[in-house]
């Protein structure tokens, strides 16, 4: 084992049991704190090994990015039965059976990688995917196991901390086990790890306490979907969050290709950069909650448009590692504040007992065009190349950019939003506590 993922896996646990101690936040928070990159580490070893496995076992190269295509296609078709599932099971035994789901998808991936076949690493990729639909519903428990609505941020900044963790796992142990197993292309090692990893996972979620949320009486009339989504919170919201996922996935699916396939930088260089992307994803977290403190949503959400417009400009400005490396790094930090900002809009459009569909609706509008973006990545990348799939970017970085200022004008107008504290339409009823 590396020093780096000997350090990474005790700091992970270590952080989990000090958090559980010492930060005033429920045990959920960091149960979910540390099972999340377990799970997640998942979806980083196929965005960086599952390129590399395609290209060697796939008909064609320009099927190399098919297994993460169907990755992120299981998410977006499993969004609504995932929350539909938790609605009527709860979020602990509905996060359970979807982790169930991902564990399968691993014994796909090392079955593929074992006998080199195709077809299993696809169907295997897609049921990870799957389990990323639950995985992306750990926010919302997140949100709903905090007592006060000013915890929102933290919470919310607690757990995507923990995707630092994701990045660091999914590249560390693809390579380091990669060959515990004998196979003809490699890899058989790392998809056997990742099957332990989710098994862990599984292991942690089964300690989930109840989650209590404040619960308007189920009789009161839900508002048409028509009218919810015709709110400016909303549209910003999954806007913001379509717009993160589709530019981060259309430029990280093809770079790890451009960078090894391409232009022949080494396995240690592509492997670096991949993992600075996933980092720079996460590491903002750490300062997420005093950012919008201090900054708001609104300037937070146009710092985060800005970074997607000087991803555009590194990656046009040459293909030596430091222009990939500041592209994605700026990647990742562009997608972590409009994800952030779009999460902690999203609650002011809905009711307490609207949550689940308004949910669905918007986590499988920004997992589709992150389908979308991934499936046109590597088809792009080897048909028109590098520079092309970066133009072909700046018109959605313009539409994020136009909206934040939007936003800005909007909040700038009315004063300061607090965003730790839901703006929620005005219920007509008192509400209660339920289980879920």
């Amino acid at each position: 084992m590396s020093f780096t993922l000997l350090f990474a896996v005790l700091l992970l646990f270590g952080m989990a049991i000090f958090g559980r101690h010492f930060i005033p936040l429920p045990k959920n928070i960091w149960l979910l704190f540390l099972a999340q990159p377990l799970v997640m580490a998942g979806t980083s070893m196929i965005v960086f090994v599952g390129g590399l496995l395609a290209s060697k076992i796939a008909p064609t190269p320009d099927l190399a990015t098919l297994p993460i295509t169907l990755m992120i296609l299981g998410t977006a078709i499993s969004v609504v039965p995932a929350i539909m599932l938790m609605k009527m099971v709860g979020r602990r035994k509905g996060t359970i059976i979807g982790l169930f789901i991902g564990l399968s998808g691993a014994v796909c991936c090392f079955v593929s990688a074992l006998h080199g076949l195709f077809i299993f690493l696809c169907f295997g990729s897609f049921l990870i995917g799957s389990t990323m639909a639950f995985v992306a519903q750990m926010r919302f428990a997140a949100l709903e196991s905090v007592a006060q609505a000013e915890d929102s941020a933290k919470a919310i900044s607690v757990l995507m901390t923990a995707g630092i963790f994701a990045a660091i796992l999914g590249p560390e142990v693809a390579v380091i086990s990669k060959d515990w197993i004998s196979s003809p292309h490699s890899f058989a090692g790392s998809f056997l790890a990742l099957i332990i990893m989710m098994a862990i996972a599984i292991c942690v979620v089964i300690l989930l306490d109840p989650i209590i949320v404040k619960q308007t009486q189920e009789r009161l009339t839900s508002r048409p979907i028509s009218q919810i989504i015709k709110q400016p919170p909303f549209i910003i919201a999954a806007i913001s969050g379509a717009v993160a996922y589709f530019v981060m996935s259309f430029i990280m699916t093809a770079t790890p290709l451009s960078m090894h396939e391409v232009d022949g930088h080494d396995l240690e260089a592509t492997k670096w950069v991949v993992q600075s992307h996933i980092v720079a994803m996460y590491l903002p977290a750490v300062f997420s909650a005093l950012l919008v403190r201090f900054l708001g949503v609104h300037r937070l959400m146009l710092l985060g448009s800005l970074s997607y417009v000087l991803v555009v400009w590194f990656a046009l400005s040459g293909k030596e590692v430091m222009h990939y490396w500041w592209a994605m790094v700026l990647l990742g930090v562009g997608w972590n504040f409009l994800f952030t900002c779009g999460t902690l809009i999203l609650p002011q459009s809905y009711l307490p007992h609207e949550r689940f569909k308004v949910q669905a609706i918007n986590d499988f509008t920004i997992f589709f065009f992150q389908t979308v973006a991934s499936l046109f990545a590597g088809i792009i990348l080897f048909k028109q190349g590098w520079s092309t799939l970066i133009v072909i970017s700046l018109p959605i970085v313009i539409l994020m950019l136009l909206v934040s200022l939007w936003y800005y004008v909007l909040q700038s107008r009315k004063g300061s939003l607090n965003a730790e504290a839901p703006n929620y339409p005005e219920a007509a009823e008192e509400p209660e506590k339920v289980k879920i």
